[in-house]
């Protein structure tokens, strides 16, 4: 498996316009986008930091993940995820190594990248997610 970078780190918001104020007027980031995916039930927000991104999550209803997640936890680092060539080859590889998957197969996520999460089970608690810009159905 070839992990080229850390893509992005989400964090798991209550609102998106409240939090968004620290990383643009404390820390002077932009934010370069607002997208949702709706599949997923999050609205998500981008700012760029060198060749890592942070990606704020948002809820769009009570059930998806991310209320579950602000629900138990509360607001904070949700998921790490990592730049790979392939999706699908680094999922297997991770499945063969003895990690259990979430994802079987890459599926769409933000900024048309292709994903695939790790179950925190066997990641010693952190939800992983492999990201990549190959195209979608090869």
């Amino acid at each position: 498996m070839n992990l080229t970078h850390i893509e992005h780190i989400g964090i798991a918001v209550k609102s998106i316009e409240e939090s968004k104020s620290f990383y643009e007027d404390i820390l002077g980031l932009k934010c370069y986008a607002v997208e949702e995916v709706t599949d997923q039930k999050v609205k998500t927000a981008f700012f760029q930091v060198g060749q890592t991104k942070i990606e704020l999550l948002e809820a769009t209803s009570e059930d998806s993940p991310i209320a579950k997640f602000i629900e138990k936890k509360g607001q904070g680092i949700h998921h790490i995820a990592f730049a790979v060539d392939d999706v699908n080859k680094a999922l297997t590889e991770a499945q063969e190594k003895g990690i259990e998957l979430i994802d079987k197969q890459k599926r769409k996520g933000a900024e048309g990248l292709h994903i695939g999460f790790l179950h925190p089970k066997s990641t010693g608690g952190i939800l992983a997610e492999f990201c990549s810009k190959e195209l979608l159905f090869q």
